[in-house]
């Protein structure tokens, strides 16, 4: 395999950004699906997922969530490699059975992770690490039986189980991206300013070391053989009445 087939569920409401952004920073063939538009894929004719940030909460009742998860679900049960984003990341906790409630605050801006070391994913990284986050949801509770890979003062950020894994901050945005999220933020205007003067060359040069996580998974994706792992009894599409599924 050189190119892996990676479905990228985009579950940004407005999809350009991550677009962009997704696709600057995996070196794989990307199929796109923008979930809040009612894209979803219909087959698991994949490498590998991932699913991006979203200023949805996964516990909220929007028509494309439950779908979402079903799909995930069965795709991580069919063996397919997959990689969430904040949002996504608190998806794949849900799917497999951990926690994600509202934190009652937000992280916001460039902060620093710490890593455990121990996995592939974090092949390259410092085991201290500048990244940019924005969340107002955590994981509280993993998921049965996962590992924690990273984690800060404000939580999980980062897990594993299998050939899952979450990061919880943003390692695909620019610049751009975080100027636009931050001043989309409903904060105290004093607080969006601070962010703001953080987002400097320097801290965006030292984020980009967090990226190694893209091409780590990546390359995970190239040595898995999802046809070692038995297909659940299903057909291999959706039903039809799926709707699928900005931080």
């Amino acid at each position: 395999m050189t190119r892996p087939r990676i479905a990228l569920l985009n579950a940004a409401h407005e999809a350009a950004g991550n677009r962009r952004n997704f696709r600057r920073e995996l070196a794989a063939d990307l199929t796109e699906f923008h979930l809040p538009g009612g894209d979803h894929p219909e087959t698991y004719d994949f490498d590998g997922v991932v699913v991006t940030g979203s200023r949805a909460s996964v516990y909220w009742d929007e028509e494309w969530i439950d779908p979402t998860k079903e799909w995930v679900e069965t795709a991580i049960d069919r063996g397919l490699p997959c990689l969430g984003v904040c949002y996504g990341h608190q998806l794949l906790a849900d799917v497999l059975g951990g926690r994600v409630e509202s934190m009652g605050e937000y992280e916001i801006g460039y902060r620093t992770v710490e890593h455990t070391g121990d996995d592939v994913l974090f092949d390259g990284v410092d085991p201290e690490f500048t990244v940019f986050t924005t969340h107002s949801d955590a994981v509280v509770e993993l998921p049965p039986g996962a590992e924690r890979l990273a984690t800060n003062d404000y939580g999980v950020h980062g897990f594993r189980k299998e050939r899952v894994f979450g990061v919880q901050f943003h390692p695909e945005y620019d610049v751009q991206t975080a100027e636009e999220v931050t001043k989309g933020k409903d904060l105290p205007d004093e607080r969006i300013q601070r962010v703001l003067d953080g987002i400097t060359p320097e801290n965006y040069d030292a984020a980009c070391e967090a990226k190694q996580v893209f091409d780590n998974f990546v390359d995970f994706v190239r040595e898995v053989d999802v046809n070692d792992v038995q297909a659940p009894n299903t057909d291999d599409t959706v039903g039809e009445d799926a709707v699928a599924a900005d931080d």
